[in-house]
């Protein structure tokens, strides 16, 4: 029985894990959204082209906000710039990069009403497809408790006690996911 508990425990362990990851990605997704500052980590998933090689653009160069409204990205390398620049045109984060020849210059507009309530809406779906993906992994280990109970490995005791286990943890995740996703409208909504 102890291999059992051993098997149980990684069981819940991996549980947990997937969790937290689900909501460590989903925090970071919500990073990339613009709120109207300038803000480094919209150009999280920029890459680009260092000799030949995809690499994130904080590793080529110092980004640094001037004003609320204005990121600068200064390339290690001078001979970067035209890759910069494009990789950020590329990236289609909704900002069009100005090249001065020595820097490159992202400047934030101002957020419209209408364009914070679409982006309102875009959290929402976020926060709904992180919610989605816990369940998912509920459903995976809850299905994987059942098998056990089937194969006779646990008792029907163990098994309604682990399936509470899962259940806390989801709904935690759950709410920590919606307590995000409340704190990026309200910051979004913020003008």
């Amino acid at each position: 029985m102890a291999a059992d508990m051993e098997k149980i425990e990684t069981i819940l362990m991996e549980n947990e894990e997937r969790l937290e990851k689900t909501l460590s990605v989903f925090k970071s997704d919500l990073l990339m959204i613009r709120v109207g500052r300038a803000n480094p980590h919209v150009l999280d998933k920029v890459m680009v082209d260092y000799y030949g090689t995809p690499t994130p653009i904080n590793q080529v160069g110092n980004m640094s906000v001037v004003d609320g409204q204005c990121l600068v990205v200064a390339p290690w390398d001078k001979s970067l710039l035209k890759a910069v620049e494009k990789a950020i045109q590329v990236a289609n984060i909704g900002i069009n990069p100005t090249n001065d020849g020595n820097v490159i210059r992202l400047v934030f507009p101002a957020l419209t009403e209408e364009r914070r309530k679409e982006l309102v809406k875009q959290v929402k779906k976020m926060c709904e497809d992180a919610k989605v993906a816990a369940r998912n992994i509920r459903r995976d280990t809850l299905d994987t408790l059942k098998k056990l109970k089937a194969a006779k490995e646990i008792t029907e005791d163990e098994c309604a006690d682990f399936s509470d286990t899962v259940e806390k943890s989801v709904t935690d995740i759950i709410a920590k996911i919606e307590k995000a996703s409340a704190e990026k409208e309200k910051d979004v909504m913020t003008v």
